[in-house]
């Protein structure tokens, strides 16, 4: 007569610790990569947004016969119908958020530009002040 051994297999302790300190390896070898990636998405992101609003500022200017923007030009104004003081075929975004950098700061614009001669449509970054390196690089359009 056979007896029937039922074999019960479970993990061990020990097996246990070192799958979960392999995986703890391979997080650290990753994540880094992965953060990096985040940041020059938001980069590339901000660089689109930012031509975006320097497009619609180019239509806003050839709406209103001018040949660039007054030094006190405000963004906003891009976000108003014409009976509210907006441009002729206003608004010219849709809402507020578009006028929003990926890191929550606003754009803002310099008139005359540094970079173009009649504006500049800057994001000032991660660290929202004007200067900084790599991540916290502005942005300009």
């Amino acid at each position: 007569m056979k007896q029937n051994k039922h074999h019960r297999r479970a993990f061990t302790l020990l097996e246990i610790i070192v799958v979960v300190m392999i995986i703890a390896v391979l997080a650290t070898l990753v994540a880094p990569r992965l953060l990096g990636r985040v940041g020059s998405a938001k980069q590339t992101a901000a660089k689109a947004k930012a031509a975006t609003i320097a497009k619609t500022v180019n239509l806003y200017i050839l709406d209103m016969g001018l040949s660039a923007p007054s030094d006190d030009f405000d963004l906003e104004v891009l976000l108003l119908h014409p009976d509210d003081g907006g441009g002729p075929s206003g608004p010219y975004l849709e809402r507020a958020d578009d006028l929003v950098d990926p890191w929550g700061n606003n754009f803002e614009i310099l008139v005359p530009g540094d970079i173009n001669a009649s504006f500049d449509i800057i994001s000032f970054g991660e660290d929202g002040e004007q200067g900084g390196e790599e991540t916290n690089a502005d942005i300009t359009q």
